[in-house]
């Protein structure tokens, strides 16, 4: 699949502001892939809180995120949420499913006005299948999604809730920092609730912590939005504790 249309340029420049030089898959192979999402795929959108995956239902496609933040959690068995990823622009979910067929029972939901594209499974498989150059931007895709779910697991050997609850926004900073004349701004809403999930403490106890990192001025928190006021100062913390 070529680029012969006039909003082809566009969207590589577009993929070219969130590619690592160090991807397997170059910009144009992920802008073929995003392609077939754009040309065959249906779109859709969705208001901040509305349903992409409702609870107990199957997936109906595989999204590709186009503008938006995608929340992807499940429900404990005490009946809380527990965030598991906060999908943003230009990734595909659900990505296990996607590739194995195997369901899970995830919900997705935006987190912000979102534009998805959504094509069937068997049209993803298809184009896998005759277009082999497309697997190296989808095993980038993988590759991140582990090392994201690694950092989750690396973020539980901290002992105390206050570092894991740093770790955890820093790493939060480094995937959805803004520079701001404040800090850095994470610009993807986090509820204590869905910090507490990540970080395994209870909703108390994380908002005792982050209220703390308020009183020290290392953060500050404007409808759900956390500003890291200082980010050297918050790594020091890590290591000193």
């Amino acid at each position: 699949m070529g680029f012969n249309n006039r909003d082809a340029p566009d969207m590589v420049f577009r993929i070219s502001l969130c590619h690592n030089p160090y991807m397997l898959g170059t910009m144009v192979q992920t802008a073929e892939l995003v392609e077939v999402f754009r040309k065959q795929g249906h779109e859709m959108t969705f208001k901040k809180g509305e349903f992409v995956i409702r609870p107990g239902e199957s997936p109906s496609g595989i999204f590709y995120i186009y503008r938006g933040l995608v929340k992807a959690y499940d429900i404990t068995k005490y009946g809380e949420e527990n965030l598991l990823i906060i999908r943003k622009e230009h990734e595909l979910f659900p990505l296990i499913w996607a590739i194995t067929g195997q369901e899970r029972s995830v919900i997705y939901e935006a987190l912000a006005p979102t534009v998805v594209w959504r094509i069937s499974r068997q049209q993803f498989t298809d184009h896998m299948q005759s277009h082999p150059e497309a697997l190296a931007p989808l095993l980038d895709m993988t590759i991140e999604m582990y090392r994201l779910h690694s950092e989750r697991i690396l973020n539980l050997e901290y002992r105390t809730v206050r570092e894991r609850i740093i770790s955890f926004l820093l790493t939060m900073g480094q995937r959805f920092g803004q520079q701001t004349e404040k800090g850095l701004l994470i610009a993807a809403p986090l509820r204590h609730q869905d910090i507490a999930s990540s970080i395994n403490a209870s909703r108390e106890t994380a908002s005792r912590e982050l209220a703390a990192l308020e009183r020290k001025e290392l953060i500050s928190s404007e409808q759900s939005l956390i500003t890291l006021h200082d980010v050297k100062a918050l790594r020091s913390q890590l290591r000193n504790q």
